[in-house]
């Protein structure tokens, strides 16, 4: 499943091609992806202009000049490929959603596992909305910090690797990148939760950062079905330290490790026993 990096590289190719265009021709191939679409789905959205391309979590939030926000999320092997609009070409078996917009740009969604989903909600009630009212905090804002991460986790009885994936707490992470701001900020994926506090916030907080933003720049990180806006892959796979290396020795100078995987909550776990207490 695309994760905050992947979700943050689509939304920055939309931002660059339809910000500020207005919608011409939106084509829903069938009523419904995960949930149904809107009733009156396309008409709704023909003559609305896009003001900002935003994200929350994994959902991209399409602003849109009448108050209302397209919401769409990829799901696990949703893609959103910006290009030249298309006129007369045959869409392909999976390509559900199309728009075109009066700057000549299209949108395909293509979703071959219909597990994305596209709603419209009212700007003003986004964030009481079902899909929304239930999320943490964004570890790329302004507030998250050590001292901010340490509070999320007081308490938490869970391993650390569960709590990073609990989106009530903090947002988008995903399994890849958990097990890579673990492996960098020296934190064992067994620990507990609430026993990271003080300096292995900071770290665990400082890493978390760190591999997002490095992820970002990087264009994500291409698995599976994943693809930018371009339609280009994602390189960061090739940074992993440790996501899908088990076996392979530790990356940590003067560690001899050996990088192991565990099952945890029925998600492939990767980590060096050694170096991560």
């Amino acid at each position: 499943m695309p994760e905050l990096p992947e979700v943050e590289t689509v939304r920055r190719g939309l931002e660059s091609q339809i910000r500020g265009a207005r919608i011409l021709r939106v084509e829903a191939r069938r009523p419904d992806l995960r949930i149904p679409l809107p009733p009156r789905f396309a008409l709704r959205l023909v003559g609305r202009r896009v003001e900002e391309v935003a994200r929350r979590a994994k959902y991209l939030l399409l602003h849109l000049d009448d108050g209302e926000i397209l919401v769409i999320h990829l799901g696990m092997s949703g893609r959103l490929i910006v290009g030249p609009a298309r006129r007369n070409v045959a869409p392909g078996k999976h390509e559900h959603v199309e728009f075109e917009f009066d700057n000549r740009q299209g949108v395909v969604f293509e979703d071959h596992r219909r597990f994305g989903l596209m709603t419209l909600v009212p700007g003003a009630e986004i964030d009481r909305h079902a899909l929304f009212r239930h999320l943490g905090i964004e570890p790329l804002g302004p507030t998250f910090d050590g001292m901010v991460l340490a509070r999320l986790l007081a308490g938490a009885r869970t391993p650390i690797k569960a709590a990073l994936l609990d989106q009530r707490r903090v947002v988008g992470v995903g399994n890849i990148y958990a097990c890579e701001a673990l492996f960098r900020a020296g934190i064992s994926p067994r620990r507990l939760a609430r026993t990271v506090a003080a300096v292995r916030a900071d770290r665990l907080a400082a890493a978390i950062r760190s591999v997002l933003s490095e992820a970002i720049a990087a264009g994500g990180s291409s698995l599976r079905d994943y693809v930018q806006a371009s339609g280009e892959l994602g390189y960061f796979q090739h940074a992993w330290k440790v996501y899908g290396r088990e076996g392979e020795t530790c990356a940590h100078a003067g560690c001899a490790g050996r990088i192991r995987r565990i099952v945890q909550a029925n998600r492939s776990t990767f980590y060096c026993p050694r170096c991560q207490t």
